[in-house]
């Protein structure tokens, strides 16, 4: 797996419950979670107990952040925009299911 590193684009693996969340924007206090699938960015990085933990902020296609969480590595999936990068995955028949 790839280092996640300071401002990468991520998504979300599956829901994140309120309860985890740093609503920025009120006008989403009535959720339950933030669904999966969410797409962020990663803002700081921590190290906690040989564990890495990423604190990430989630905007709106204008730009305006609504959201915040700190989420484990199983919790996000770090988007690829350029092929280069995207090469260095293996390819999906070689992966086992």
């Amino acid at each position: 797996m790839k280092k996640v590193k300071l401002l990468d684009t991520i998504a979300t693996l599956k829901p994140i419950p309120i309860e985890r969340l740093q609503l920025v924007e009120q006008n989403y206090t009535s959720i339950e979670s933030l669904p999966s699938g969410q797409v962020g960015t990663i803002v700081e990085v921590y190290e906690q107990e040989e564990e890495y933990h990423y604190l990430v902020e989630f905007a709106d296609t204008q730009g305006c952040e609504y959201a915040m969480a700190t989420l484990r590595a199983d919790e996000i999936l770090v988007l690829h925009y350029d092929l280069a990068i995207a090469s260095d995955l293996p390819h999906p028949q070689s992966l086992s299911l």
